[in-house]
């Protein structure tokens, strides 16, 4: 009877993981959704590390992104990069690696969720959920991710990642939906008439 009773508390135990990893993983796949919004979205956010406290503004579309923060702006049109420095006026034109995508764009985690992690939902609050992402390989750089997710609307508010041993945490706000030109993804050399650019491809 101990042998049955101890079968069965496995078996549950074992359930119950793979359901939360399908909820999980819903929940994820509808703010992919949400977030992947054909004509785009943009948003406010704040980033805050041992090293780096910023704000600014992103603008998305597909794997397309504008970044804007104090210090300048970062452009990628899902094969380029132009990163503009203003202390410096100068422009550098790069082809980023995924490992750099994922320090840029805080919503990396949206292309990353569906292979080579563990999905868990570590919490249910009144109106959020909170999506634990834990790496399955020791080499994966991005090893933690966890993502607080409001329930009414699959908009994601808050993005913590684990990156070399180092947490980042960013806070999103004013969460919009958009039609965005893909130009808006592109340097302009004719805005920064004075800019350098450095072609580092």
């Amino acid at each position: 009877m101990n042998i049955i009773r101890k079968i069965t508390l496995l078996l549950l135990v074992i359930v119950c993981q793979i359901t939360t990893a399908q909820t999980a993983r819903q929940v994820l796949d509808k703010v992919a959704a949400t977030v992947e919004n054909a004509g785009g979205v943009t948003a406010a956010f704040s980033i805050s590390n041992t090293k780096i406290q910023a704000r600014g503004t992103i603008a998305l579309k597909g794997k397309k992104f504008q970044v804007t923060t104090p210090h300048g702006i970062t452009w990628f049109d899902g094969k380029t990069q132009w990163t503009y420095v203003k202390q410096n006026d100068e422009v550098n034109v790069s082809t980023p690696t995924e490992a750099q995508l994922q320090q840029i764009n805080p919503y990396t985690f949206l292309n990353l969720y569906k292979k080579g992690y563990n999905l868990s939902l570590d919490k249910k609050a009144a109106s959020t959920y909170e999506v634990h992402l834990k790496a399955t390989s020791a080499k994966s750089k991005l090893q933690e991710v966890y993502v607080v997710v409001n329930k009414k609307n699959y908009v994601p508010s808050q993005i913590k990642m684990l990156r070399d041993g180092k947490w980042t945490t960013i806070a999103i706000t004013d969460f919009k939906k958009a039609k965005l030109n893909d130009n808006l993804f592109r340097f302009n050399a004719k805005d920064y008439p004075s800019a350098e650019v450095i072609d580092l491809r």
